[in-house]
C-alpha cells in the first residue's frame, strides 16, 4: 500500500485537520483585519498568540497531506495539543494584563532569536507595533483575549478527544500502513 494515501484517513480526523486549517486561517485573517482595517496594532504577546495560530494552521494543512498512520496521527495531535496550550497560555496572559492582574510586563520587540526572526522577515504580519494594555472587543462584550482563550480550550478538548479515539479505536482510519 502507498504511504501517501491520504484519503484513507478517517473522516473524523480529516474533519479535524480541515477545521484547524480553516479556523487558523480565519483567526489569522481576523487578526490582520483588526490590525489594518480597524487600526488595532498588535503588542508582543498578541504576536506570540498569532504565531501559535499560524502553528495550528500549519499543523492542519500538513496533516491533511501526510500519510495516514498511527505515528503521524499521534504526532499531529501532540503538536496540536502543544500549540493550543501555547495559545491558551498567551491568551490567559493577555487576559490578565487587560484586567490589571499579573505583572503586566510587555516589550516593544518580539524577543525571538535570530534564527526565528519572523518580525524582520515578515514585518507586515509579525512586527510588534504597540505595548500590551488591552485587547479589542470582538462582540457581545467578549474581548479578543477571552475569545482566544475559549478557542484554545476547545482545541485542547478536540485534540484530547481525537487522541483518545485514536488510542482506543483499532478500526479507525489511523491503522498502520506498510510499504
Amino acid at each position: 500500500m502507498a504511504l501517501t494515501n491520504v484519503m484513507a484517513q478517517s473522516p473524523t480526523m480529516r474533519s479535524l485537520w480541515w477545521a484547524m486549517l480553516i479556523l487558523g486561517s480565519g483567526m489569522f485573517a481576523a487578526a490582520l483585519y483588526w490590525q489594518y482595517a480597524l487600526g488595532e496594532d498588535p503588542c508582543q504577546v498578541c504576536i506570540h498568540a498569532r504565531l501559535w495560530v499560524v502553528a495550528i494552521t500549519l499543523i492542519g494543512a500538513i496533516m491533511l497531506v501526510l500519510p495516514s498512520n498511527t505515528v503521524t496521527g499521534s504526532g499531529g495531535l501532540v503538536l496540536l495539543l502543544v500549540s493550543s496550550i501555547g495559545l491558551g497560555e498567551r491568551s490567559y496572559y493577555l487576559y490578565e494584563i487587560e484586567n490589571f492582574r499579573g505583572d503586566g510586563s510587555c516589550q516593544f520587540t518580539l524577543g525571538m532569536p535570530d534564527w526565528f526572526a519572523v518580525d524582520r522577515w515578515f514585518p507586515a504580519l509579525f512586527e510588534v507595533r504597540n505595548i500590551c494594555s488591552y485587547t479589542p472587543e470582538i462582540a457581545f462584550g467578549i474581548s479578543m483575549a477571552e475569545a482566544l482563550l475559549g478557542v484554545s480550550i476547545l482545541i485542547v478538548a478536540s485534540s484530547l478527544t481525537a487522541g483518545w479515539k485514536l488510542l482506543t479505536t483499532k478500526a479507525s482510519g489511523f491503522t498502520s500502513q506498510s510499504a
